[in-house]
């Protein structure tokens, strides 16, 4: 039972620097929440980050079974993300005021994590990483995945050797939003026309569609877990808050593979 000379559960997990990393900036009760709440996140999403790169690379291989496996993963853990939002709201907008100033200009819209993530999906918009210039080694890390190709535009690349057509460059930009385009769709279109015929591309086009269907379930539940907590006040970091949230429900991640549904 003495494990002074083998490594213990609290050395592996190095939990004394993650327990002890709660620094409160005031005397709120609620305050501890807030700050776990969004260090377990950072932490899901780290995870969310290794998975979709290591996913990226494996379409690109042609790995399809191993992809599939990864791309499940992270469906999951955007579940889970959605999950921490419940333990969220049951902070009130009293309790939040009592140290809401502390934050000072601190946002979750600083995220670099989330950042990436939106990046390695595809939603890609440079002027975004102005936030980050503060933190060269995190500009760059941005910088470097926009000269990357997104997991979508593997999968892309995927879909159009498989059909052996050529989708237009303008399809490739590495570093706007993914725009949608009709010959990609139609390229969707016809996987989805002849599922056993294509049957490793249509369970792509379907984990794909789990993936952002997570996602979109995640920013819908920040939307309202901040109008529930601050109404339509400006956010902390600057931005509209609640307004601003609320246009980033409109972005499509993988949009032919939506639009594609109500042409079948």
């Amino acid at each position: 039972m003495s494990f002074a000379k083998y490594m213990s559960y609290g050395d592996y997990l190095s939990l004394d620097p993650i327990l002890g990393a709660q620094n409160m900036r005031s005397d709120a009760h609620d305050e501890m929440l807030f700050i776990i709440q969004h260090q377990t996140s950072e932490l899901w999403m780290r995870l969310a980050l290794h998975e979709l790169t290591t996913a990226r690379e494996a379409l690109a291989q042609g790995a399809f079974p191993k992809t599939f496996k990864m791309l499940a993963r992270v469906a999951r853990i955007f579940e889970q993300l959605n999950s921490a939002w419940d333990v969220l709201r049951t902070m009130t907008p009293s309790e939040y005021t009592q140290f809401r100033d502390d934050l000072g200009a601190s946002s979750g819209f600083q995220s670099h994590q989330y950042r990436l993530i939106e990046f390695v999906l595809g939603n890609r918009n440079r002027a975004m990483m102005k936030v980050h210039e503060h933190r060269p080694e995190l500009h760059h890390m941005l910088g470097q995945e926009l000269e990357t190709k997104s997991l979508y535009h593997v999968a892309l690349d995927t879909l159009a050797a498989e059909l052996d057509v050529t989708f237009d460059p303008q399809t490739y930009r590495l570093d706007q939003p993914h725009q949608a385009s009709t010959e990609v769709m139609d390229a969707w279109t016809v996987i989805y026309r002849d599922p056993g015929a294509h049957w490793a591309l249509y369970e792509l086009a379907e984990k794909l569609v789990d993936l952002e269907d997570y996602f979109r379930r995640w920013r819908f539940n920040h939307v309202t877990t901040v109008e529930r907590i601050i109404g339509f006040k400006r956010g902390t970091g600057g931005t509209s808050g609640v307004k601003y949230l609320r246009k980033m429900l409109e972005v499509e991640l993988f949009p032919e593979l939506w639009k594609m549904r109500g042409h079948l």
